[in-house]
């Protein structure tokens, strides 16, 4: 939000930090989610594998989202970003080890049946309606845009980088080519080989939605490091929320023990120090957050929702704004009506793929009964 206060002023600031801050409420949500999702995969895996695949496996996910939500607890307590950098690394490790193994056997069941399933039009009409598949549509623009929510953080890991300025900007920007580059091949493979194994049947979530059953032990391999990776990345995204409300009450109340004291607490060969509000703080929003992902367990809905109202605002429109008077853009010129094009393109996209998403929640909760087992 800072940094949108150097250029914009008055009600823009204000909203731009609700709006990030709310996003990263929604995207913490989502994490617990989808983490509580292959944490219950693994379970239904030897499940499966034990009992034969016509065994149901009714499993509750209520029981793996507190658990989620107690790891988040512990790690929340790592005071900032400078402190979490080796979570991050874990974290893009674990990316790769479970998206190399989704498109692998991806890949291995387009050959084992010998061809490739599905169309160019996508799912068929029959199988679901035609304004099914409209919702479904507009519903994975959602779901794309959740998967480039990063610059909600953007500023705050490039804060972090040890170098003067402008190199710190150089170097962020070599690191955003280079790793959108490699996550939209990533996307691009897992998503077309996925529809191409299993066509019209193909499961929302490769690793979780049981398109495949065996080998068990490399499907629990891939769900535990979506774990890992979705506790690092809870971190990373949580990290700049816990930072403003801390600040905020600090200044609110500079005095206050219970805020401002820290408490030493030694740990292994290094100092730890512990702070009341930070632990209560950040636990009751772990917890908060946690009670949400209960009561809404539907990860794509919930996902292309998140990513529908976080894509135009903070992704497009905000830093669209911050670039003209930054780069101090005449108005009407032939530069500020094509960047205006583009982010009134980009509101429609996230207006149609907001529909969708919350067309599919509504579906959802037709039939839904909270903390129920799972199918």
């Amino acid at each position: 939000m800072w940094t949108a206060s150097a250029h914009i002023s008055g009600i823009k600031v204000q909203l731009c930090g609700f709006l990030q801050y709310a996003n990263i409420v929604g995207v913490a949500i989502g994490y617990t989610i989808a983490a509580s999702i292959s944490m219950l995969a693994i379970k239904r895996a030897n499940c499966f594998h034990v009992k034969g695949h016509v065994n149901p496996c009714h499993i509750s996910s209520t029981p793996y989202m507190i658990i989620f939500g107690v790891a988040e607890i512990f790690f929340s307590q790592i005071p900032d970003f400078d402190q979490i950098s080796w979570l991050s690394i874990l974290a893009a490790i674990m990316s790769f080890t479970y998206s190399t193994i989704g498109l692998g056997l991806g890949i291995v069941q387009v050959v084992a049946n010998k061809g490739v399933k599905g169309s160019l039009t996508g799912i068929s009409i029959g199988v679901v309606t035609p304004m099914d598949k409209v919702w479904r549509s507009l519903q994975a623009f959602g779901d794309i845009a959740f998967a480039y929510s990063y610059s909600l953080i953007l500023i705050e890991i490039q804060d972090t980088i040890r170098a003067p300025p402008p190199s710190e900007a150089k170097v962020m920007r070599r690191a955003t080519v280079v790793s959108v580059a490699t996550t939209t091949l990533f996307y691009m493979l897992c998503g077309c080989m996925g529809y191409a194994a299993f066509g019209d049947n193909a499961p929302g979530n490769l690793l979780t939605g049981f398109g495949f059953y065996e080998p068990f032990w490399l499907l629990d391999i891939a769900n535990a490091a979506i774990v890992v990776h979705l506790v690092g990345a809870y971190q990373v995204y949580c990290q700049p929320l816990f930072a403003f409300v801390e600040k905020w009450a600090q200044q609110r109340w500079p005095k206050s023990g219970f805020i401002t004291r820290e408490i030493q607490v030694p740990l292994v060969s290094s100092g730890f120090k512990l702070n009341l509000f930070r632990l209560t703080w950040r636990s009751a929003f772990v917890v908060a957050t946690t009670v949400v992902s209960m009561l809404l367990p539907f990860f794509n809905d919930v996902v292309g929702f998140l990513g529908a109202i976080g894509f135009w605002p903070l992704t497009v429109y905000f830093p669209v704004e911050m670039y003209i008077v930054q780069k101090k853009i005449p108005k009407w010129s032939s530069q500020w009506v094509c960047l205006q094009l583009l982010s009134l393109a980009c509101l429609i996209i996230t207006i149609a793929a907001a529909a969708g998403s919350i067309a599919g929640i509504m579906s959802d909760l037709k039939v839904y009964k909270p903390f129920s087992t799972t199918d």
